[in-house]
């Protein structure tokens, strides 16, 4: 019988090393470290969602890390942003499909159970690699609100705040100290734009960052406008 040689659990998926590791999905994992720092923080008046912004060339347009999925969900994302797309229009399908057939928006942890349901069977089948990226999902439903993590694994976390990406461990530092479950949603965008300015090189700043949230008064996952972002941004460096 074959036996693969040393590299074999190095470069075939479906194939475990003795001490139970399979490596292709760990490094999935790695490319969301090297993605952009993203971060969430979930109060009880909502979910604020947190992302960086590189200039990668000065020709090129800036990049959206922050998408919209339904009225009252929104996710951000560190890692390939070609993998994201593919698992952001499904997720898309999957909220309009559960309007349709149910007449009401998609349960938040549902969703991110669906879109793993997809990141789990990329770890199991010849042939394909697992989806190098993560999200972090943030929504309003009829349980209240929800940050829900997601890795190239296909597993789910449900999470008061959380960070990823290169700057994840130093914004998450920041959230431990910080966080608490009392925050308002005006607080907890402001605990947002500190752990970015920890975890950013150079500090925050309108062009480094996006923001978006979903209250729980109207439901509906809202991005600040460069304006909204530009105050808070003010307020945080007097």
């Amino acid at each position: 019988m074959f036996a693969p040689g040393p590299m074999g659990y190095d470069r075939a998926i479906t194939i475990f090393s003795p001490d139970g590791r399979l490596f292709q999905v760990e490094y999935a994992f790695e490319a969301v470290k090297k993605g952009w720092t993203t971060l969430g923080i979930k109060s009880n008046e909502g979910v604020v969602l947190a992302v960086e912004k590189r200039q990668v060339s000065p020709l090129m347009e800036g990049m959206e890390k922050i998408k919209k999925i339904d009225e009252h969900v929104g996710l951000a994302f560190a890692g390939l942003s070609s993998d994201a797309r593919i698992l952001i229009d499904q997720a898309r399908i999957y909220a309009q499909i559960h309007r349709l057939v149910y007449g009401e928006p998609i349960p938040i942890e549902l969703l991110a159970k669906k879109i793993c349901d997809i990141k789990q069977a990329y770890t199991q089948h010849g042939g394909v690699r697992p989806f190098g990226v993560s999200f972090l999902i943030a929504g309003v439903d009829d349980r209240g609100p929800h940050l829900v993590g997601t890795d190239p694994g296909g597993t789910y976390v449900n999470y008061k705040a959380h960070a990823i990406g290169s700057g994840g461990q130093a914004a998450l530092e920041v959230l431990e100290k910080n966080y608490r479950s009392t925050l308002s949603l005006e607080d907890s965008m402001r605990l947002a734009v500190l752990a970015m300015d920890r975890a950013i090189e150079g500090g925050v700043s309108i062009e480094k960052i996006e923001l978006a949230y979903v209250n729980v008064k109207d439901k509906v996952f809202k991005q600040l406008t460069e304006a909204e972002l530009a105050k808070i941004i003010e307020e945080f460096k007097r």
